[in-house]
């Protein structure tokens, strides 16, 4: 293994969040954040990452189930009353694609997106999307017309170490994209079929099955609180996630693969240059 990235997403979701990435970088593994800009902690989020000057944060592009940057009256198609994401991830797929006007939104929100982490004054270490949204032609199309504007070198490929054969070939399109673009990525990425469960167990097996190349291991921490932190969370085991990033065990798993371990600027340094693409 070349290289190990371990990602903390929804970064501003909850104080909790962000006091699990604080102490997960402090005492732990946690290299990197991923930042949700219209979350109502994000401001506290950012606060503890400039008191943090090595963790490399990134930006977490919300295009579903979370708050939208913009007012309602600018994207009115995209939110609610409440100006949360509204609709399904495959409803509003097929609008992405089919009505202009919900693309011309959409485009509008991810560059506000863009912009409100530019105006943190953190550098932007990579990016990625709720929900691995940026699979989606369009999404993905505009965070690559959109992103470099506001420096993105570096996105998270959803390619699992034992991914489902469904996926294949979205994330192959992906790759190719991205390799066109300039832009490097992970070979591999750990956290998807295990969502809310990256428990010490979970890591460790990981790892003594790495594959070669870049990983990304991400997670969902949080200290101890009542509730789950969004309905979807549901059932999340947010404090397990967070000892498990702090373990020792898991701290001498990373030490003994020889890899890099950083954010995406460390082990890849600028963009990759593209492959040939058939």
């Amino acid at each position: 293994m070349r290289g190990l990235i371990v990602t903390a997403d929804d970064f501003g979701l909850h104080e909790r969040v962000n006091a699990a990435v604080a102490r997960a970088y402090r005492d732990g593994v946690l290299t990197c954040a991923s930042l949700m800009v219209g979350a109502s902690a994000a401001h506290d989020a950012v606060k503890i990452a400039r008191k943090l000057p090595d963790l490399r944060v990134g930006l977490h592009i919300v295009l579903t189930d979370g708050a939208a940057s913009l007012p309602r009256w600018s994207i009115p198609d995209l939110v609610d009353s409440r100006g949360n994401f509204a609709g399904s991830m495959f409803w509003n797929g097929m609008r992405f694609h089919f009505l202009q006007r919900v693309r011309r939104q959409l485009a509008i929100e991810i560059h506000a997106q863009f912009r409100a982490f530019a105006a943190t004054g953190l550098e932007l270490d990579h990016v990625n999307v709720h929900k691995h949204f940026h699979l989606h032609p369009t999404v993905l199309a505009l965070i690559l017309d959109i992103g470099p504007q506001f420096g993105m070198r570096a996105m998270r490929l959803p390619r699992e170490m034992h991914g489902s054969f469904f996926l294949a070939p979205w994330v192959a399109w992906m790759r190719r994209r991205l390799d066109r673009a300039g832009i490097a990525y992970n070979d591999r990425v750990a956290g998807i079929s295990a969502t809310g469960r990256m428990d010490e167990t979970a890591l460790l097996a990981l790892l003594a099955d790495a594959p070669e190349g870049v990983l990304e291991i991400y997670s969902h921490p949080a200290t101890e609180g009542p509730g789950p932190l969004t309905p979807s969370m549901r059932g999340y085991r947010h404090a397990d996630e967070l000892a498990a990033l702090c373990s020792p065990r898991v701290a001498r798993a990373i030490e003994s693969t020889g890899a890099m371990h950083g954010g995406f600027a460390d082990i890849f340094g600028h963009a990759r240059t593209p492959e040939p693409v058939t």
